[in-house]
């Protein structure tokens, strides 16, 4: 029976990209079959898991140029059920691609509030006064195109040669080894892996967050990442997401695990796992 894996749509965007990667690797691992779903935006990519209307979603959390990927994590936050199974790091090559004979003829520009973020640079130099206008995926923008000769959109070459766009720059993302990490999650348990993600909140008390940084101090477990978001509770009101490079199946984590939930309000552990390969995504079939 194919694994049915939820991701942000519709056909040609990043997340699709992602999501045929993973599905080459559980073909050529397992020879296990899968059927790729797109869902309009990442909250309902996440929520098809949760509520078990897919198997897996495969969802960006962070990008090398404009960083996190809020709503993923916002999201997240929200759900309780889901876990992370693997994680996957895709470079991302941005495209502008339009009907218009040139640049500069271009009055505005759709894509994604990430792309638009990571290709900002590029477009301060060579249309500031364009208009841009976000869209809930990078493809979806490419929508708008056919009826307006002067509108462009940023998205993959990929989405260019799927919806016959011509592409007129490539690539004009603002640094060129930019990528985006994707998880991988669904409703079984972690499997385990070497790295491992968690979010909690803190007693509103002054130091509340040292404490737990200092549990991991202690244990030698080093933080490749933590992010602060908004409860949207209240201003100054803080929940916090870290990546450590370890995997809960140690003791000394679960012990420092332990700890961690006597100095933290609510604490999530959202799953250990490994990053697939560099090779894996260069060599998949896209």
């Amino acid at each position: 029976m194919a694994v049915s894996i939820a991701h942000l749509g519709p056909s040609g965007t990043y997340a699709e990209a992602a999501a045929l990667v993973y599905s080459n690797w559980l073909t050529q691992n397992f020879h296990q079959e899968s059927l790729l779903c797109p869902y309009p935006s990442i909250a309902q990519t996440l929520s098809a898991v949760a509520s078990e209307q897919a198997d897996l979603a495969i969802v960006p959390v962070e990008n090398s140029i404009e960083g996190s990927v809020t709503t993923t994590l916002d999201t997240l936050w929200i759900l309780d059920n889901l876990q992370i199974q693997r994680a996957l790091i895709l470079p991302i090559s941005h495209a502008l691609i339009s009907h218009a004979n040139k640049i500069e003829s271009i009055q505005t520009i759709y894509s994604h509030p990430q792309a638009l973020a990571q290709c900002q640079a590029w477009l301060e130099r060579h249309r500031p006064n364009a208009q841009l206008i976000p869209t809930n995926s990078t493809t979806e923008a490419l929508q708008q195109l056919a009826d307006d000769v002067n509108a462009g959109g940023i998205s993959s070459q990929r989405a260019a040669l799927l919806y016959k766009v011509p592409i007129l720059a490539h690539p004009v993302n603002d640094h060129p080894d930019n990528c985006t990490r994707f998880w991988v999650l669904g409703l079984q348990p972690s499997t385990g892996g070497n790295y491992t993600s968690l979010a909690f909140s803190v007693h509103d008390i002054p130091g509340a967050l040292v404490k737990p940084l200092d549990i991991f101090a202690q244990k030698g477990i080093n933080l490749s990442r933590i992010e602060s978001r908004p409860t949207k509770r209240s201003l100054g009101d803080y929940l916090f997401f870290i990546d450590l490079e370890a995997d809960t199946r140690q003791s000394f984590v679960q012990s420092a695990l332990a700890e961690l939930r006597q100095h933290t309000d609510t604490l999530k552990v959202l799953g250990s796992y490994d990053i697939l390969s560099k090779s894996i995504v260069d060599l998949a079939d896209l």
